[in-house]
């Protein structure tokens, strides 16, 4: 029944979608003052995490600033699609208007964007905002006007952590045999095999009846996910790995963003920075609030000392030998300036 819904649901997007295009050809896609458009924005985040609650304040903003020229419909909760990769293709074909995917899903459709997705790469959240709204993000972002996509701003989902039904891990050696969930990134699977699990990829959408079942002994993610989707239930011990920082990214369909007046362009421009803003600190917030939550809820959780964490970086290094050269060590440098 849920993949007839999905199905039904699909079609009536490319429905809209489809008329869209003809209303645009009839004015002879002309930008005019008086004409609306609609952003339909639809991700995975469900409706209590830093996202949608950001998205909110976007979409209140957004269609404050354009006198209602701009009417913008969100979709959390992988209401419309069961992965990024899929929020993502829809975007780029047309058939919604924008997404906010953790970024690694996007290295399915721009490589370079691999770089962010190498294992302790960044100190701090900090230096990862540094590196993102700088030089080296703002490159990326125009990079991917090539692939059909206006990239908005960078978000966050926050450091990743390590999760599991087997006991604590303190050390690589700890992950050995463990049935391990990945994103749908070929540099997450590998670096986890180069842990020793055996690591694959899986669709986010599925991965708590995956874990139900025990498909998966393990899986990774930032705190507020397994808080808000309630992976508690499903995993008992949880290490603060912080193995790799993950951004999201307000991501647009090009045609679209490109068909909007310039003083709309701008609206959508200040409204992202502001999410931008708004969402980074209300997800510093939540990690903290949401931690204690998973305490209380029984998760057993450990944090690695520098002495553990350096074994990890040790185990990870044929990650770095194997990708830098198909990332570009141009990347990889600027990225590691950030944390001077």
């Amino acid at each position: 029944m849920k993949k007839w819904l999905l199905v039904l649901v699909t079609c009536m997007l490319m429905l809209a979608t489809a008329c869209g295009k003809r209303d645009a050809a009839s004015n002879g896609g002309s930008k005019e003052e008086g004409d609306t458009y609609t952003m339909r924005i639809a991700y995975l985040p469900p409706e209590q995490q830093s996202t949608h609650i950001a998205a909110e304040k976007f979409k209140e903003t957004v269609e404050k600033n354009s006198n209602g020229r701009i009417e913008v419909q969100l979709y959390p909760n992988a209401t419309l699609f069961a992965s990024d990769r899929e929020a993502i293709e829809a975007v780029q074909l047309g058939n919604v208007e924008a997404t906010i995917p953790a970024a690694p899903a996007v290295v399915g459709f721009n490589k370079k964007f691999m770089v962010f997705d190498l294992p302790f790469l960044f100190d701090t959240r900090e230096n990862a905002f540094k590196a993102m709204d700088g030089e080296l993000g703002q490159g990326l972002m125009k990079d991917l006007e090539s692939n059909g996509f206006k990239g908005l701003t960078f978000a966050e989902n926050g450091y990743r952590h390590v999760s599991n039904n087997r006991g604590p891990i303190t050390k690589p050696e700890d992950m050995k045999g463990l049935k391990m969930r990945t994103l749908e990134n070929p540099l997450h699977t590998e670096t986890f095999n180069a842990f020793g699990a055996n690591a694959s990829p899986f669709a986010f959408g599925e991965l708590y009846t995956a874990l139900q079942q025990n498909t998966f002994d393990a899986m990774d993610c930032p705190i507020s996910i397994y808080e808000t989707n309630k992976f508690y239930e499903v995993q008992k011990y949880l290490t603060l790995t912080g193995h790799v920082y993950s951004a999201t990214i307000l991501l647009a369909n090009l045609d679209f963003y490109n068909s909007l007046p310039e003083d709309l362009q701008k609206v959508l421009d200040e409204a992202s920075v502001q999410f931008r803003d708004d969402q980074r600190k209300l997800s510093a917030e939540q990690d903290a609030e949401f931690l204690e939550g998973l305490k209380e809820k029984g998760m057993q959780i450990n944090e690695l000392t520098p002495e553990q964490k350096a074994k990890f970086r040790e185990a990870a290094q044929p990650i770095y030998d194997k990708f830098v050269p198909e990332i570009g060590e141009d990347l990889v440098e600027q990225a590691k300036k950030a944390n001077e």
